[in-house]
């Protein structure tokens, strides 16, 4: 029977309503949770390998033992990600405040006969520039990464807001993959029995949505890192290795990733080729990576099932992110898609409510929407 406007509506209401505060609160506790966000992402993710040890050895195996050796390998991943970015900043460096001067006098070389060409009387001068960004590179570290972190809502001190997340999230993260059946029936039981049919519905299709994309993300970073450093080695680059793997597993951070990842290999063609040779070994490499993973990887790996337009990704990004800073990029994929299940739900729900159905509205309209 379905079910009377009136109740549809009250319903609806009390579920936005109960939205809207935990939108609240986490935007109040924005700059504290997210050592916490980022342990229930992986604790989601990780979930499945717990589940799955314990099954393997039939429940010989304990909770706990099973909860540490699954987190081992994890963070055990994790780091080897971000050691990759160690030759790269001890290599490129040093090599960086010796040679950015000369190329910024090629720079001005280049583009100085380009200005005449076009008729241009200016002449660009890059002596300024040249010693403002040598002075800036030579000072103290901190100087220039108090302001990213500070766009990132750590506050406080940049190594102990390191400190903190090397502490909590581990910590955190044990927790929750210890508990996280007893979490899910805890919150399970919250919910009213005559909303409980269409609350599991609703979980499994957004379980199913994530569980999806995140699987057919695995394997596009992992296609991805070979491509990179395969493309990026077949052109001489002597850090192909680091920078493609860290680009193909970065780009898991959409567009983030691929920016971070073709900055440091333009940077590093720079200091070892000639500006023509990196700029054509950028253009190639990272234009095909690009080219695979929107046409051939990120369709045929990923699908449709997370139904979100590469448009919606940047402006979810830039959303969650201006409101949440870094707690927000790491919730924006996620939260968009559980919302996107819960907007293709009121959309099949209102397609077959009395309103719609008693509108007048065209067959042919009606037949449309059902394809």
């Amino acid at each position: 029977m379905q079910a009377p406007l009136p109740f549809l509506m009250t319903r609806l209401a009390a579920w936005l309503g109960v939205a809207l505060a935990a939108v609240l609160l986490v935007w109040l506790l924005a700059p504290v949770l997210a050592p916490f966000v980022i342990a229930a992402v992986m604790a989601y993710v990780l979930h499945p390998l717990v589940l799955r040890l314990e099954g393997l050895t039939r429940g010989y195996l304990p909770r706990t033992l099973a909860v540490v050796l699954v987190e081992t390998m994890a963070v055990g991943a994790l780091l080897g990600v971000l050691l990759l970015l160690v030759p790269i900043l001890v290599r490129e460096w040093p090599l960086l405040q010796q040679q950015l001067p000369l190329l910024l006098d090629r720079l001005g070389d280049a583009i100085n006969p380009l200005l005449a060409q076009l008729g241009l009387n200016v002449s660009l001068d890059l002596r300024d520039l040249k010693t403002h960004l040598v002075a800036y590179l030579s000072a103290n570290r901190e100087d220039w990464w108090a302001p990213v972190m500070s766009s990132l809502k750590l506050g406080g001190s940049v190594a102990l807001a390191l400190m903190g997340y090397a502490v909590l999230v581990p910590v955190a993260l044990f927790y929750l993959l210890h508990d996280w059946t007893r979490l899910m029936r805890g919150v399970t039981e919250l919910v009213p029995p005559a909303w409980r049919g269409p609350f599991d519905s609703f979980m499994q299709e957004s379980d199913s949505v994530l569980g999806e994309y995140l699987r057919g993300q695995l394997l596009v970073m992992l296609a991805l890192a070979l491509f990179y450093a395969v493309g990026l080695r077949l052109f001489g680059l002597d850090l192909a290795l680091p920078i493609g793997v860290f680009t193909g597993l970065a780009v898991f951070v959409p567009y983030l990733g691929f920016g971070l990842g073709l900055l440091l290999a333009l940077l590093a063609g720079l200091l070892q080729f000639a500006s023509t040779h990196a700029l054509v070994m950028v253009a190639v490499v990272f234009g095909l990576g690009q080219l695979m993973e929107s046409f051939v990887l990120t369709p045929r790996l990923v699908g449709q099932r997370i139904g979100l337009h590469p448009l919606a990704v940047i402006l979810a990004l830039m959303a969650f992110g201006q409101v949440l800073g870094f707690v927000g990029v790491l919730m924006a994929l996620p939260a968009s898609a559980v919302l996107l299940v819960g907007l293709r739900r009121l959309r099949h729900q209102y397609l077959h409510s009395d309103l719609y159905q008693k509108s007048g509205s065209d067959p042919a309209m009606q037949e449309s929407d059902k394809a």
